[in-house]
């Protein structure tokens, strides 16, 4: 089976790191090999990069300086964890990738879309997704659920957590123009409802597209930790 990569996109708090690991668990079950990762991060030079970025410190020198940022930590993982997976037949499951840069620093950075296209072009190339998964969820829902999430773990707001309501709105509306303009390779996921099924929903998705296996072949598994 060849490698494919599959991403996840989506506001805070979509489920995408629960969804990234459950889609990991069923594939495994049926014997694929499987690169979990995330963007920013996903290397070692990358997860450097991504303390820079969520961390803030990027955010004075603007949009175009943090697509930038992403970008360089993406050609990293790309080259360090994303292509070698591949090239040896792994599946990769990727939390956020280039069309997070195309919906944060894009649309509601307001940056010029060729220059977005020309960071693609040197640091992506032809390593497009094979499936992107956009997990669409009201802003408001999503909010509460990172707050919930970082109350969990003891943490503090992230660079992009801390943005008002209504960019979290305008998040939502890029990544659904983000699915409309990429039929082919986006599908949109309802991510309201209860984790499993929307794992459920995904999975279908993944077998519909990828023809990975019938629905029933591969049984819902615990999110790992």
């Amino acid at each position: 089976m060849p490698g494919r990569l599959i991403t996840f996109e989506g506001g805070e708090g979509a489920g995408k790191s629960t969804q990234a690991s459950l889609l990991a668990g069923r594939l495994r079950t049926l014997g694929v090999a499987v690169v979990l990762t995330r963007e920013p991060g996903g290397s070692p030079g990358a997860e450097i990069v991504r303390h820079v970025l969520l961390a803030g410190a990027a955010k004075p020198l603007g949009a175009e300086v943090e697509a930038i940022l992403f970008a360089a930590a993406r050609a990293d993982h790309l080259d360090k964890t994303i292509r070698p997976a591949l090239a040896r037949g792994a599946w990769v499951i990727c939390d956020r990738f280039l069309d997070s840069t195309r919906a944060y620093q894009g649309a509601l950075g307001k940056l010029d879309p060729e220059f977005l296209r020309a960071l693609e072009r040197v640091t992506v190339g032809g390593t497009m997704p094979d499936l992107t998964l956009v997990l669409d969820l009201p802003a408001e829902a999503g909010l509460a659920r990172a707050e919930s999430r970082r109350k969990g773990q003891g943490n503090g707001v992230d660079r992009f957590e801390s943005e008002d309501l209504a960019f979290h709105a305008g998040l939502r509306d890029a990544y659904r123009a983000i699915a409309d303009a990429e039929p082919a390779r986006c599908a949109m996921i309802d991510a309201a409802a209860p984790p499993h099924t929307v794992s459920d929903a995904v999975w279908q998705v993944v077998c519909d597209r990828l023809g990975t296996a019938r629905t029933e072949d591969a049984p819902l598994l615990a999110a790992a930790p």
